[in-house]
């Protein structure tokens, strides 16, 4: 019990190997369903019988290979809170050998914990003065950042395939904290500092205090505990009158008894600038490849000309668009509120959404107290546990994990798991708002109907005026058209856009169309860019990830032979761009067949997703945090698929009859 309870203070307190692979488009070493469940394991098996490692699936079996403990690439309305995974060294230490077996903590470990925030305070504790603020970014973008597991394994796979000459190239954007300390870029999330698994926390933004520019998150933070000074757009008139009238109860002095409160505030102008995102939202590889632009983009925009900032956009009451400040208090000292003032929002709607385990994202301090990361994922919240419909069912000798055999904390853990769905959900609704204010899409148009043929057309717009869209990382945004064509009876005898079973869309990358199962959909409208990569031996190809692909070795990341200010372009790679700048619109142009049932009717829905189920096999050979199977991982993206419009046309005879949906 006193172990229990120290660990709960504590928890208050912080408040190579390189495997040869096929191109998937060369022949590749997967046939069939890439995603199919191996009957002979007990987990998913993308390799299937193809393994490379001939029977010993590297993703199959109970035991992933990153699963919990790093593992094959280890190195040394109120809105929401947040569980930081367990800590780790900040120096090359072996996690797993300073790990204890069971879940007890160490005389070290407990010590350790108790100092964390000695140099980066978690956002639990901000969020004790700062709750507003707290809700809006523990469901973010920003707090996603270094969760996704997704992204997690396509750094680790770009590492794998240089020879991890790539470093922490990727990883730098996405936990500053972790990069800063000197993190490992392949550990598992669950054995990094609280913060750092925080990704775009607090303190990356209000402890940063030099105007860096396009750095792509190179970026060093101001150390320091809570009583340290932080940065924003103001100075520090209003705390030190707050300090004033505390009494004596509130003490910017860590060794003063009190309540702790920041040294100061200090102005940074650059906060409120578009250039400060641009430190993350611009990103050039070493050889000059513009991987994302939003913020190039933004710089030559109507937006940029008229003034509006990037934080008119986002950090308004409306995601997407401008729109007006919220009004309050700042922060919350104990039960009193700070003057009012503008507020703005710390949500930053964006395409990404969440695949994890609900008891690890949102981030939530309630779910920090009740137990630890890696025992939320022993949690079968799908299974129903602490429902009254299972706990009255359940066997008396159901087996539970230790952490989750009293009756009482698997209710509190519903509880919670309830509150986190609220959460995403209204995560759900805002990534639609933002993706509504910057597509549009026309209403269908017919161009040519006879007894046996339809022609139709529809246009996608960039109806904002801020950057292109997709924007940021547009080779992995799918933004594609679904278009169908119904009879009478509600026979297809068109459809385009519609997904393979791996939920891939019907293009050159989908696996069942490479292997000849199912035919190219030549009708497809998909905004997501490609990458377009220079072999050593001369010819180009199209790929998932941007690292050349050659018949000889490549096995790190090579400087540019040419000179890119001359050519506009690096000599080894380039990419297709298929987004809309400002204003732009494009006309999707559609055909079919008719079989003299009408009416007929014509439903198109222009959708989004995060990723395509193609890069989790890209990436898969590196493994996936949290245990996850790439089946996990691919049923994840899919889920999350989002149509952002709809129309619907009927057609017959000589009668037309528009219907417009959202």
């Amino acid at each position: 019990m006193i172990q229990k309870g120290l660990i709960a203070a504590v928890a208050m307190l912080t408040c190579s190997v390189v495997w040869a692979q096929d191109d998937l488009l060369d022949g590749g070493l997967l046939e069939g369903d890439l995603l199919e469940a191996s009957s002979e394991q007990d987990d998913d098996a993308l390799l299937g019988d193809d393994s490379l490692l001939e029977g010993d699936d590297l993703l199959g079996g109970s035991d992933d290979l990153l699963g919990d403990s790093g593992g094959l690439l280890d190195g040394d309305s109120d809105l929401l809170s947040g569980e930081p995974p367990a800590a780790a060294e900040a120096d090359t230490t072996d996690v797993a050998k300073t790990e204890p077996e069971s879940d007890e903590l160490t005389p070290d470990q407990i010590h350790r914990l108790l100092f964390e925030e000695e140099e980066y305070p978690s956002a639990n504790t901000c969020g004790t003065c700062h709750p507003v603020q707290f809700e809006q970014w523990a469901v973010s973008q920003h707090a996603y950042a270094q969760i996704s597991p997704v992204y997690m394994a396509m750094q680790r796979t770009i590492n794998a395939q240089t020879s991890s000459t790539n470093g922490d190239f990727c990883i730098r954007c996405h936990t500053q904290i972790g990069m800063n300390k000197g993190e490992s870029p392949f550990i598992s999330n669950l054995d990094r500092h609280p913060a750092s698994s925080e990704g775009i926390t607090c303190v990356v933004c209000h402890r940063l205090s030099q105007p860096y520019g396009k750095v792509s998150g190179r970026v060093a933070l101001e150390t320091g505990d809570l009583t340290a000074p932080v940065y924003g757009p103001t100075d520090g008139q209003v705390l030190q009158a707050t300090i004033d009238g505390s009494g004596g109860t509130l003490t910017p002095d860590p060794d003063k008894s009190g309540r702790k409160i920041h040294g100061g505030v200090r102005t940074f102008e650059y906060i409120g600038e578009s250039g400060f995102c641009g430190v993350c939202h611009d990103v050039n590889l070493f050889n000059g490849f513009r991987l994302e632009e939003a913020f190039s983009d933004y710089k030559q925009s109507p937006a940029a000309a008229e003034g509006t900032s990037c934080q008119d956009c986002h950090m308004g009451t409306v995601q997407g668009k401008v729109s007006d400040y919220a009004y309050g208090p700042a922060a919350m000292i104990g039960s009193k509120p700070t003057p009012d003032r503008k507020l703005t929002n710390h949500f930053f709607a964006g395409p990404d959404y969440s695949i994890v385990h609900p008891g690890i994202f949102p981030h939530n301090i309630e779910a920090t107290k009740l137990a630890t990361p890696r025992d939320w994922l022993k949690f079968d919240h799908e299974a129903g546990w602490g429902t009254d419909a299972f706990e009255d069912s359940a066997p008396d000798d159901y087996e539970f994990p230790e952490r989750w055999r009293a009756i009482d904390d698997r209710y509190d853990a519903r509880a919670i798991i309830d509150e986190q769905f609220e959460r995403l959900e209204w995560a759900r609704t805002k990534r639609l708002e933002v993706l509504r204010n910057g597509f549009g899409l026309s209403e269908v148009s017919v161009t040519r109907q006879t007894d046996r043929q339809l022609k139709f057309e529809l246009d996608v717009k960039n109806i904002m005026n801020g950057h292109s869209v997709p924007t940021g990382f547009d080779a992995e945004r799918v933004i594609w058209l679904y278009v169908a064509v119904k009879d009478a009876d509600g026979k297809i005898l068109m459809e385009s856009g519609d997904l393979d079973p791996n939920g891939d869309v019907r293009d050159s990358h989908s696996i069942y169309v490479h292997n000849g199962e199912l035919p190219l959909d030549t009708q497809l409208f998909n905004m997501q860019s490609k990458f377009i990569t220079r072999n050593v031996r001369g010819g180009e190809r199209e790929q998932v990830l941007t690292v050349n692909y050659s018949v000889d070795p490549l096995p790190f990341i090579r400087p540019s032979t040419s000179s890119t200010i001359l050519t506009g372009q690096p000599a080894g790679a380039r990419k297709h761009r298929h987004v809309l700048s400002p204003g732009a619109k494009r006309t999707a142009t559609y055909r079919s067949e008719l079989n003299g049932n009408g009416p007929y009717t014509v439903t198109a829905e222009l959708k989004a997703a995060m990723v395509p189920v193609n890069l989790v096999a890209e990436i898969q050979h590196v493994g996936f945090d949290y245990g996850m199977s790439p089946r996990d991982v691919a049923d994840g993206v899919v889920a999350g698929h989002m149509v952002i419009w709809e129309r619907k046309l009927e057609v017959g005879g000589a009668t037309v009859a528009q219907a417009g949906h959202e």
